[in-house]
Order: structure tokens, then sequence, then C-alpha cells
């Protein structure tokens, strides 16, 4: 299906036309136009270029990996880099959405098709009585869509942390190795998430200053608004989990060291138990007379000698909590 759209001083007139009939609509300025390019070659978008007259470097970000999420502004347009999030077995795969933005015009293009476009029509949609603020009204759909999504990835990002942490103080971990894991993943994925959360808050607040003519439009400030409180929180949150998850990285670390002393200690007690019966069965070992040596009563001595320290040793480091 061709993700195109046509609106007319606020109705959704036309859609699903071919992208090559967008020229044909843009020169009034009564249209908003909508498309959509997944995946595009150069030559899909050289084409757009020079219908829409856009700059350059703008087309040439579109094909840079690794973009930090933006806004560029230039003479005739924006051009806008943000991200999508969704995850596959359990890691965080972003997919890059750049939009070039013109007065009456709005072009999305996708990394790949993991964003799910229909989402944000569908929320185009419900919101079809604000359709008269053209352009200003898209961009904001597909932006609060984009920090929904990033808010709700924090808040399971959350909860995931939260139920390590009450693994963590369970008394025994059953799988270490699934738990050194599952931090791991979560340290990962919330570094991630923080890359393209944290820029969210220039990308917004560039949008909402008074001289972008091109979206400045004061009846949908209040829902920019809304989406830079939503980016804030989501931004203070990812932080917070960032530093949750450092603290249950510590907590793991501490704990592992005090079941090595642990160990360290009950091995080290056991040691002395085993070495008095040594240092008393060598000491009547040696080839010299000794008290009692030759005689049935000297190794009654030694043997309850040997037992009677051996117990008080015991006593002593259980009394101690060391065995």
């Amino acid at each position: 299906m061709l993700h195109t759209r046509l609106y007319r001083n606020g109705v959704l007139e036309k859609e699903g036309f071919p992208v090559e009939e967008v020229s044909d609509h843009v020169p009034d300025r009564g249209n908003t136009v909508w498309f959509d390019l997944c995946a595009p070659t150069p030559a899909d978008l050289a084409l757009i270029s020079e219908e829409l007259g856009l700059h350059e470097l703008a087309v040439e970000d579109v094909f840079s990996d690794h973009q930090r999420p933006k806004v560029d502004v230039y003479d005739n347009h924006l051009f806008i880099t943000v991200y999508g999030v969704h995850c596959v077995e359990g890691r965080l795969r972003p997919v890059e959405v750049d939009v070039f933005v013109t007065a009456n015009a709005l072009v999305t293009v996708r990394e790949n098709a993991n964003f799910p476009i229909d989402e944000v029509v569908r929320h185009w949609d419900a919101n079809s009585r604000m359709a008269r603020h053209g352009v200003t009204f898209l961009l904001h759909g597909l932006l609060d869509y984009v920090v929904d999504s990033q808010f709700e990835l924090v808040q399971d990002l959350d909860a995931q942390t939260e139920a390590l942490e009450e693994t963590l103080f369970e008394g025994q971990v059953r799988d270490p190795m699934e738990l050194q894991r599952s931090m791991y993943v979560l340290r990962k994925n919330t570094t991630k998430l923080r890359k393209i959360a944290l820029p969210m808050r220039e990308v917004i607040g560039t949008l909402m200053r008074r001289d972008q003519d091109l979206v400045a439009d004061p009846q949908m400030m209040p829902y920019y608004q809304d989406v830079l409180d939503h980016v804030l929180r989501a931004a203070e949150w990812v932080e917070a989990v960032r530093d949750m998850l450092a603290s249950a990285g510590e907590t793991r670390l501490a704990q592992q060291g005090f079941r090595l002393n642990e160990i360290m200690k009950r091995l080290t007690s056991w040691a002395a138990i085993i070495a008095v019966p040594t240092m008393i069965t060598g000491f009547y070992g040696q080839n010299v007379p000794y008290p009692g040596s030759g005689t049935s009563w000297g190794f009654w001595v030694s043997t309850v000698l040997v037992a009677v320290t051996s117990v008080a040793l015991y006593s002593a480091f259980k009394k101690k909590d060391w065995l």
C-alpha cells in the first residue's frame, strides 16, 4: 500500500496515490501533503529532492548511519532525525526515521519497515479534527507516537530492573550466568535508549521556538508542550533506570565478595582444625622418646588431645559464625 495522503483545508481528500503526483498538489498552499518512503534508493530521494527543493546536505544525511536525533534548519524546510524503538529477542533495535518538513508537505523516510507507520496514521485519524493545522498537526502526531513508544519502553526497562533487584535479594540465585546475561542486556538496552531519548529534548525545544515559521502554530504549542513533558519524563526515567542498574551491578559484586569471604572463613577454619592434629601426630612421630612412648596410655593421651582440641576449635569458630 502506498503511504500518501492529501489534506485540503483540514479535510482528508485523497490517499494511496502515487508519489509522482505529489508535485501536482504541493503548489496549492491550501493543500497539505504527506508521503512515506521506506528504505529508498538515492535515485528515489533525488526525485523528491528536486520536487520539493530539499538541501543536498539533508538528503545526504538520510544515507548516513548512526545519526544523532536532531533538527537541521534550512531556508525552505526542516530536516529532523528521530528513532522509533522495538525489541527483537529482548534486545533494543532502534529504527531511524528522517523527516522533511516544508510549508505544506511532510515526508517521512524510514530506515526499514520495523517502524509501524500505520500506527502514526491511526493516531492522525483519531485526532482528525486538528488536521486544519496542516503540517504542524502531522509532525506532532509523528513525534507524539515516537516519544510515547520510548516512554513505554523505559517503563518496561524500569519494571525489569525492579524484578532484577528482587532476584538479587532472594538469597540464592538459581542461575548466576542467566542473571549476569539479563543484567548485561538491560544495561545495553538502557544505554541505547538513553542515546536516542536525551537528545529529543533539543529536538522538541527547537521546534517550539517562535522563530520556526514552518511549525510555529500558537494553537498547537500546548500539544508540543505535552510532547516535551513526556520527553523530559522519559529522559529523567532512563537516567534513573541507568543508576538503578549501576547499583544492582555494585550489589551483585558486593554479594560475590561477601560469598567469597564466607568460603574463605570456612576453609581457614577447617585448615586450623586439621593443623592441630597434624601438629600433635607429627610431634609424636619424631624419632625421639616422648612421654608415653611405647605405652598404651601415651597413645590414648594423644588421641584425646586431638579430639578435645579439634572440638574446641570447631566450637569457637562456630560461635564466631565462621563455620
